[in-house]
């Protein structure tokens, strides 16, 4: 069993020559915003306030660290140690007084001692991206005045922005106090200040240690702890590049997008649905298939390029030479579609397929055909999961646009036909969807766009007619409750509600709600609206059979 040890140390000890702080290059950059970092100079002035001699506990750090060997890889309080060492360097360099300057400086950086053999050095030292930065403008004694002069926008990393920001928020905030309040809260902080300490050789029993403790910090994620594994199987070259190649790819999505393509990662592999959290079945379901020995190529040949894939499916910017509209435009119509449970076969077909955008153009649109009919008929998760499941299976076996889960059943074309054909609008989920997609299949050709910053569904017969309206004499109580909600009376329209205008007659609503500026309306379905007469029962029977014929027919019903 590996060694643990536990101390509760001043930060004099803690920012000592004991230990040699590293953030190794898997763990997440720095994150702490100006309003975490503000929280901790608050915390403890009001510690300082309270003028009692009482300790005050900062939380924990967790390391990785071999006996009496300085050097500590950092697992969890890296945000809390960097954000001390700003405001430690903060007050270092606001304050006129040589030997409070020198002795915050050796809390800073390690001055050396040949006698020793201590070579100068800083105590805390951040992921490679961000370390030269971090030493030139924050470490590095009269370096902060420097730091507050840097554009936010010229600088590389997010990290580095978040230095700087919370570098400028503590310097604002001790700058207005006095040199004797600064003076005291330095005290304070090197001898009334603790950290717990939590050491162990061992980077697993680290992760143990830190996944049961309630840190103030941010919490790692899964993904932090599975680079943690794929890194530590690799050499130091290997490591510093796939380092780069996993930051650059979280960078690429955020944080949250990174996160969720491991859940599609997780899905494209075990071809099943989850059955617990992924930090469990990640590991046995898809880092097993490259631990060890093969980490190398997990980072290579799996993050990168489904991170690259998820990407251009979110953004709708698939390159080819000929081809490409057709596919980014099936992927902005699956991305009207309220999951994401497609995305994993998307995925795989972008990954297995880029080269072939016909084929691609092939898939998505069977794709797309399958998850609107689910999406329409409201299959709920389990199922839904079950068949793109299935349909990864189908892929991986090599039956591509041929694959059965592609295909709906004679019951799930009728029971979609049915939902389209029923009273769509009381389906809120479901009826912009069909609407924006049925009024793309009206203008094709017409170079439709959905760019509004606001889209309603109206009915044409308004839900409520007043009372001795021309609606009354055109529809009984029977024809209203069978066509207000149906598909032939419903049209798009970019702009808010207006519960007066709904209620107009049809002609006066044609001029003054349905039309928009200078006469032009922006959907094809209201424009067709617009070249009618009269609004009818008989007119609304055979606008419904036609509308719903255009979808069937596009979505092979």
């Amino acid at each position: 069993m590996q060694k643990l040890e536990a101390h509760e140390m001043p930060l004099h000890k803690v920012f000592s020559s004991d230990y040699d702080f590293q953030i190794p290059d898997y763990q997440r950059p720095y994150a702490w915003q100006e309003e975490q970092a503000l929280q901790l100079l608050t915390d403890l002035q009001e510690a300082l306030d309270r003028a009692t001699d009482e300790p005050y506990f900062l939380g924990s750090v967790v390391l990785v660290k071999n006996g009496g060997v300085p050097r500590a890889d950092v697992i969890d309080g890296q945000q809390r140690l960097t954000t001390l060492t700003i405001l430690l360097s903060v007050l270092r360099d606001l304050t006129e007084d040589p030997e409070l300057r020198s002795d915050l400086d050796r809390l800073v950086m390690e001055p050396g001692a040949k006698i020793r053999g201590l070579a100068p050095r800083p105590r805390l030292t951040l992921r490679s991206r961000d370390a030269d930065f971090f030493g030139k403008y924050v470490q590095t004694k009269d370096a902060v005045g420097t730091l507050l002069m840097l554009k936010e926008d010229a600088l590389r990393t997010d990290a580095q922005k978040a230095i700087l920001r919370n570098a400028a928020v503590l310097h604002r905030s001790l700058s207005a106090s006095p040199e004797e309040d600064r003076l005291k809260l330095a005290q304070m902080l090197a001898e009334r200040t603790f950290l717990v300490v939590v050491s162990t050789p061992d980077l697993d029993s680290a992760h143990r240690i830190f996944s049961v403790m309630n840190s103030r910090g941010l919490d790692l994620s899964p993904t932090d702890i599975f680079k943690s594994r794929i890194i530590g199987d690799l050499g130091p070259e290997a490591s510093d590049e796939c380092a780069t190649v996993w930051e650059d790819a979280e960078e690429m999505l955020g944080r949250d997008d990174f996160a969720e393509l491991f859940l599609h990662l997780r899905m494209i592999f075990a071809k099943k649905r989850a059955e617990q959290e992924l930090l469990k079945e990640f590991p046995e379901q898809v880092l097993s298939h490259y631990l060890p020995g093969k980490a190398e190529v997990f980072v290579h040949d799996v993050v990168r390029p489904y991170a690259d894939a998820y990407a251009r499916i979110r953004e709708a910017r698939y390159e080819s030479a000929s081809g490409a509209d057709a596919v980014n435009a099936w992927f902005r119509r699956l991305q009207q579609v309220d999951n994401n449970d497609w995305r994993p076969a998307a995925l795989w077909a972008l990954r297995h397929h880029e080269h072939d955008p016909a084929w691609l153009d092939a898939f998505m649109r069977a794709l797309e055909r399958l998850s609107a009919s689910l999406f329409i008929r409201r299959e709920y998760t389990t199922p839904r999961v079950r068949r793109y499941a299935e349909l990864l299976r189908q892929l991986d076996e090599g039956q591509g646009l041929d694959s059965p889960a592609l295909e709906l059943t004679d019951d799930e074309k009728a029971g979609t036909r049915a939902r389209l054909d029923g009273d769509l609008y009381l389906v809120g989920k479901i009826r912009k969807y069909v609407l924006l997609r049925l009024d793309e299949l009206l203008a094709r050709g017409q170079g439709v766009t959905y760019n509004h910053g606001l889209i309603t569904v109206e009915h044409v017969l308004p839900q409520n007619p007043s009372s001795g309206s021309r609606w009354t004499a055109l529809f009984d109580e029977e024809q209203r409750a069978r066509w207000t909600h149906r598909l032939g009376n419903l049209v798009l329209l970019n702009r808010a509600k207006n519960s007066a205008a709904q209620n107009y007659d049809f002609a006066e609503k044609k001029v003054k709600y349905f039309t928009g500026r200078g006469g032009v309306v922006p959907f094809a379905l209201t424009s067709q609206v617009l070249q009618h007469a009269e609004w009818t029962p008989g007119l609304l029977g055979t606008r419904q059979d036609e509308l719903v014929g255009v979808l069937a027919e596009e979505w092979r019903l």
